[in-house]
């Protein structure tokens, strides 16, 4: 008994660390997208775009739309996580983090190896913090409620969210560019390969369940049609 409980607080603290490591380097990788200054992601096209507009740091602004959006789960009946607490705060604060350090970057040949390495990193980060299995971020939980009351595929509603939040954040000043396409076309290879990296195995054991914070539910099928609502040990996509 003693030895699974040893096994059971190991792999928790284990998914722990990845989670708050993923996070912190999600807000490294934006940072960096921020500094390179050839287009961001989707939602930091937005932040971007309101820090402009109100003179708030990105970072700030991040935690703001991140609670923002939490609050729209309410109706959508979505269940938070820790991840997703965790995801509102801790890549705000890492990316204004950053953004103290890493200054502005002039030269071209600089902010494209700059760009690149944001990317990757990002990859790296969702990868982490998705296979921790602490719940999804809170524009995953938006996406996946919507998909839930509309009945509208994933994909539907996750490229309507974005382009809205794109055409939003333009709008208001944010940046798009090559780095928004590039960003578009590697990020989804780029996490299913990280994803798989950081995959974590199931604690094994009694009460192993119970110690990793883990509900034990089915995942549910693919397909085009609403799925269930994510656990809070679940996660389908990076913020």
């Amino acid at each position: 008994m003693a030895r699974t409980t040893d096994r059971s607080t190991t792999h928790l603290t284990r998914r722990l660390v990845q989670l708050y490591v993923g996070l912190a380097l999600y807000g490294v990788s934006s940072a960096l997208l921020v500094r390179a200054g050839l287009g961001l992601e989707p939602w930091g096209v937005l932040h971007q775009g309101l820090a402009e507009l109100t003179g708030i740091s990105i970072g700030v602004v991040s935690i703001i739309v991140g609670a923002v959006v939490l609050l729209l789960w309410i109706p959508l009946r979505q269940r938070p996580g820790l991840g997703t607490v965790s995801n509102v705060f801790v890549v705000g604060l890492a990316m204004d983090g950053t953004l103290a350090v890493v200054g502005d970057l002039d030269a071209l040949g600089v902010r494209i190896p700059v760009l690149v390495l944001g990317i990757v990193l990002n990859g790296v980060a969702t990868g982490l913090y998705i296979a921790a299995r602490f719940g999804p971020g809170p524009r995953d939980g938006l996406m996946t409620g919507l998909n839930h009351i509309t009945g509208r595929s994933i994909r539907l509603v996750r490229t309507a969210i974005e382009v809205a939040v794109v055409v939003t954040g333009f709008l208001l000043g944010g940046s798009l560019g090559v780095g928004t396409v590039l960003y578009a076309l590697a990020i989804g290879p780029l996490a299913q390969f990280f994803l798989r990296l950081f995959a974590l195995p199931e604690a094994s054991g009694p009460g192993a369940t119970a110690a990793s914070g883990e509900p034990s539910t089915p995942a549910p099928a693919a397909g085009s049609g609403p799925v269930a609502a994510p656990t809070s040990g679940q996660a389908i996509l990076p913020q």
